[in-house]
């Protein structure tokens, strides 16, 4: 058992070795149940956490990948998506769709993931991922739980998540 799997949740860890990534997934006594908790913990930018945010657009769950210092316009997934109703999903449709509590929600490694899909990384669940996010040479992320973390570049992380880029950011005034 490597380091890895021995402080990720197993689902993620299962989902790291399909993929054939090995990162170092680190473990803090205190949740990093937010991108300022998990920045503070690892000693980054607030910017370089990726927030891994479900949503429901028209009743059916997206995942939004954000930037841990910005904000999802609604309005902007809404237009990207086509939808006419996004809101924020709650508790249980995120653990429902993804098999992770809020605070844990890893990018990808999912439970929606048919097999085939898991071998190629890929996922069911609609991913856009905020170009910001690309402004970074590593990006943190949960590891599915409120105690864990992994980096990667983002690039990687992106094209693992299967997601789409966008800019989904609020704008600041």
């Amino acid at each position: 058992m490597s380091a890895q799997d021995s402080v990720a949740h197993p689902r993620f860890a299962e989902a790291l070795r399909a993929l054939g990534l090995d990162v170092e997934v680190r473990r803090f006594p205190d949740a990093t149940r937010t991108a300022a908790e998990a920045a503070a913990a690892i000693g980054c930018d607030i910017s370089e956490i990726v927030k891994s945010l479900v949503f429901e657009a028209d009743g059916v769950p997206v995942i939004v990948l954000m930037d841990g210092s910005s904000r999802v316009d609604v309005e902007r997934v809404r237009l990207e998506l086509g939808a006419e109703k996004v809101k924020r999903a709650g508790a249980e449709l995120v653990r429902e769709t993804t098999g992770y509590a809020i605070g844990g929600v890893p990018p990808f490694g999912h439970v929606r993931l048919p097999q085939a899909l898991k071998e190629q990384g890929g996922t069911p669940i609609r991913v856009l991922a905020d170009r910001a996010l690309l402004d970074h040479d590593v990006v943190w992320a949960a590891a599915g739980t409120p105690h864990t973390v992994f980096p990667l570049d983002p690039k990687t992380l992106i094209g693992h998540a299967g997601g789409t880029l966008v800019d989904v950011r609020e704008r600041t005034a």
